[in-house]
Order: structure tokens, then sequence, then C-alpha cells
């Protein structure tokens, strides 16, 4: 047999059989063997490739948590606090005011054909302006009265939108009475709309026409340039409603011979019922492919801690703000987990805050015990705030977690000071107590709330430093090798891919994530700073400047 050869100035392979080596063997798609020269020329006629000679390689970054809806929103316009780079490598400098939102909508739109057409933002982040104002329809009809106008907040719990969206959906009247809609003193909605439920009722009619969690084509193929450029060559799309057109779509960009990621996508538990849900998964999972893994389920539980629609447990929010949204009820969250363990179906759950945390244990401890299934790796997304009780119940329950560090830098500081206190800051997304019970650990960055980026997320859980460099909860502090493990086999065990993906070694599919520096060198503080050159994904190069 013939093979190519890969010499490099270090392999970290994440395989504790061998943790390092210095050349990788690879054979189609699958990695032969990694080591020696000598070791590896054992197997045969090969031919050596020198391009990675001076570069670091190691196993394709895996993104647990992500939304390919990434890609789509960069046609929209941005509204992020923070400044953040495109597709393109374009940075876009961040907004810091409600009139710097409204001047760039308003500059956005003088690119739209029409007085009517629609005006889209995303990753507005209001708990950072001045006093911790809101945006209102009446700030956004600063913008237009004639277009409708929908801005989704930065967590993608909450959207505002002007009057005319609001009396496009049939909703600018008074006695509107629903948890998710925000009514002010005139008794009117205010634009504020909280949950899906809300969402969607507007979503059509402000240029969010489609499921707003999930990507089309060229929002797919942006999404995919994105993951090459941050060495990530498996992300999973958690979730999306996954129709068949999309599913159609989905398998025809992904099978295409130049697409560089694997992509996992997961159909969120919205508008079927449980039994309809598991049948729609079990259907899904039959037209898998190597790079569209389908056929998983995610539940959403609760909202977002900084847009005070999650679910905390007694006191509740620090600033006295009313507990949060719960998105499924009780016993529909029963049932699909009951069902998803008879039938094989692995579950991903979106909890937030502690209290909807307890409750998808308690739901998941009554149905294990109606259909015991040892290896179900439910996940636990988010997570933020378990204590160690918590994990240790997660442990006792075989299910995993995938905790959110980028939150300790993007909102640490309003963290510590409005939504949950010093106290219980400190020890969010704790990964140190995580591992220290023996929980199976991933960090993701749930891009698009904050930008893809493993290395970054990385850097986060090593150092949990705030953007104004509190460092929140120095026990909770891991090890950069636990870090680089959390985006690597971490990530692919929560997706049940460790098989496959994660690490370097004999058998599993040829990823790597090709870098200029050592992230192991570059040590605590320069993990973000590591440079990316791309990936190789299934055996094929990508470079990151040429995607």
């Amino acid at each position: 047999m013939t093979f190519v050869i890969y010499p490099a100035r270090r392999i970290h392979t994440m395989n504790p059989a061998q943790p390092e080596a210095t050349h990788v063997a690879v054979q189609g798609d699958r990695i032969l063997g990694a080591g020696s020269l000598e070791e590896l020329t054992g197997w045969g006629e090969h031919t050596i490739d020198e391009r990675f000679a001076g570069k670091i390689l190691m196993p394709g970054l895996v993104e647990g948590h992500s939304h390919t809806m990434e890609g789509t929103f960069w046609r929209y316009v941005y509204c992020g606090y923070f400044d953040r780079v495109d597709p393109d490598g374009v940075t876009w400098p961040g907004v810091a005011s409600i009139d710097a939102v409204l001047a760039r909508l308003s500059t956005a739109q003088t690119q739209l054909d029409s007085d009517t057409a629609p005006l889209a933002g995303w990753s507005l982040d209001p708990i950072y302006y001045p006093g911790g104002a809101r945006i209102t329809r009446q700030h956004l009809d600063r913008v237009s009265t004639t277009r409708p106008i929908g801005v989704l907040h930065a967590s993608g719990h909450i959207m505002n939108v002007n009057s005319r969206g609001l009396q496009l959906a049939g909703l600018l009247q008074k006695s509107i009475e629903h948890d998710g809609i925000v009514v002010g003193e005139d008794g009117l909605p205010t634009g504020e709309l909280k949950g899906p439920d809300a969402m969607t009722l507007c979503g059509p009619f402000v240029g969010f026409d489609r499921d707003v969690l999930a990507a089309d084509e060229l929002g797919l193929r942006q999404f995919a340039r994105l993951c090459v450029r941050k060495g990530v060559t498996t992300a999973a799309d958690l979730a999306s409603l996954l129709p068949d057109d999309a599913v159609d779509m989905m398998l025809r960009v992904t099978g295409e011979e130049r697409f560089p990621t694997r992509i996992v996508s997961l159909r969120r538990f919205q508008n079927l019922t449980p039994q309809q849900m598991i049948d729609r998964a079990l259907e899904l999972g039959k037209r898998s492919t190597d790079r569209l893994r389908l056929g998983v389920i995610k539940v959403v539980a609760d909202g977002s801690i900084q847009g005070f629609t999650a679910r905390l447990r007694w006191p509740g929010y620090y600033n006295g703000a009313p507990n949060g949204l719960w998105y499924v009820p009780h016993e529909q969250l029963q049932e699909i987990y009951k069902l998803a363990l008879k039938h094989g179906v692995q579950v991903h759950t979106h909890t937030n805050g502690d209290e909807a945390t307890q409750l998808v244990c308690d739901c998941v401890g009554r149905a294990l015990a109606q259909h015991p299934r040892p290896d179900h790796r439910f996940t636990l997304q988010h997570c933020q705030l378990a204590d160690a009780a918590l994990f240790r119940r997660i442990k006792s329950l075989n299910m995993c977690v995938n905790l959110f560090p980028n939150h300790h830098f993007y909102w640490g500081d309003q963290h510590y000071t409005t939504t949950v206190g010093p106290e219980r800051a400190r020890r969010m997304n704790a990964c140190a107590t995580a591992l220290a019970a023996g929980v199976p650990l991933a960090i993701h960055s749930d891009a698009p709330v904050t930008p893809l980026g493993p290395l970054f997320t990385a850097w986060c859980a090593v150092n949990r430093r705030t953007a104004s460099g509190r460092q929140l909860g120095k026990r909770e502090c891991i090890s950069v090798d636990d870090a680089l493990r959390t985006i690597t086999l971490g990530a692919a065990y929560t997706l049940k891919l460790d098989g496959e993906v994660g690490s370097i070694e004999c058998g599993k599919r040829a990823d790597f994530a090709v870098l200029e520096d050592d992230p192991v060198a570059a040590g605590a503080q320069g993990l973000k700073d590591v440079r990316i050159w791309g990936v190789v994904q299934g055996g094929r190069i990508f470079a990151g400047a040429d995607i």
C-alpha cells in the first residue's frame, strides 16, 4: 500500500499511549499511524510531504456547540458590543450604545431595495449599554417606520422589533398577554420579545424568514470557512428544525469534494410531540454521512442568564429580576427523555440556570429507572450554574456537560455585578469541579453567541478572565493540557465521535488542526494568540488564507 508521511515540528496526539510524535502517516482519509519516521516507514511504500515540517499538528478541533447560522448572519447587520471578524477576515467594530446601533442600522438600510424591505440585525447586547438601557420599538422607529426591523440579541433568546414589525405580526395592540412579550406603560408591546414562542411570531416579517437556528446554502459555506480559519474540522450545529429541503441541501453541500467541515446537526424539539420527535430523529439518522451526522435531539429547557430568561434556583437574580422562562412543559421534557432512552436516541439539553439543570437531572433519573441505558451520553449544554452537588449527580446519571467558559470574558463582569452576583460568578462554568467529579467535559463557543474559536475558548477555561481583566474563580481554572483535551477528545465524546476523531492515532479520521505556534509552549496566557494555518479534514488539505 502507498501512503503519505507528514513530518511536523511537533505533533500533539491526545493519545495517552503516545502523547507526542514527529510524523503522521495518512492513507486516504485515515490515519495509518503516528510516531517516528522509522516506525512509520515499516508500513511499506510511501512518500514524504514536507509542507507541515515547520508547523504544529493537533487533532482537528471539535466545536461541540455552535450554530451554522453564524454563516448566514453575516449577511445581516452586526450590532454586537465587541469587535468581530467575519468569514472574509474583515473586522467589524463593536457598537457600545443604542445610538451607535441605530446609526449602523440606518447606514445599512441605504443598501436595501425599497422602503418596505425588512432590515435584520444580530448580536445586540444591551446589558453593556449605560444604565442597562433597553431598546424599544420607539428606538427602532427612528431608523424607519415603513420597513419592519428586527434585531436578535447576542444570546439568541431575545429579539427587538419596531412598530412596523409588531403591526405586521398583529401584535401592536393592547391586552397582549404572553410571558415572552414585554408590555410598556402604555399597554402596548415595547418591541422586546423573549423566547422562541414570542420571537417566531415576528421573525418572518423582520428578515428572519426561515428557522432562526438554520443556515441556508451560502450561510453553510460561510460557516465552514470560519471553521477552517479556527482549526475546526468537526462542528455541532446545535440545533435546527431540519426540514427535508434543508437536509437535502446540507447533504448536497457537505458531500462536495472541497467542503472542509464535518457537521453534526441536531434536530431541535419544537413543533412536534415527543413521539414525533423521536420518530423524526430515527428517520434523520438513516440519512447520515461522514460529513453530515444526523439523528440527535436538542431540547432547550430555559433561556439566557444575561437576558434574565434562564431559570435560577433560590435566591434568583442578584439584581432582583424575576425568574426566567421555561421553554418546554415539564411533562413533555419527561416524556422525551423516556422515549429517547427507550429507542437509543441521544439528547443534548440546554440548561443555563441551575433550576433548569436540577429539573433535567430529575427527569433523566426517572427515565433511566424505566429504561436503563449505561452509555446514553445525554449532554447538558451550558449548564453554567451547576455546583459541586449537581456535578456529582450528573456523574451518577452518566451524563456529560459542555460548559461555556467564554461567558467569563464576554459577560463575566455583568454576572459579577448584576445577574448572579460575586459568589456564583466565581463558580460559573466550573470546569475544574466537573473534572474532579469525573464528568465527561467539553467546552464551547455557542457561535454566533460568541465567536467561533476553540483555542480562545480553551484560554477562557484556563484563565477565567473577564473583559476588564478580573479573574473569576481561580480554583476553577484548568490546565492547558486539560483545556486542549476538552476541545478535541472531550467534545468528540459528547457527540459519540471519540472513536473516529479527537486524537491522532491509528485508524481514526485524518483530521488535523495545522498551527503556526505550539499551544503547549504558548502556555496559559498565550493560548488565545496561537496562529492557525488551516486544517486537514479527512486527508484533504485546506489553508485558511485560501478558503
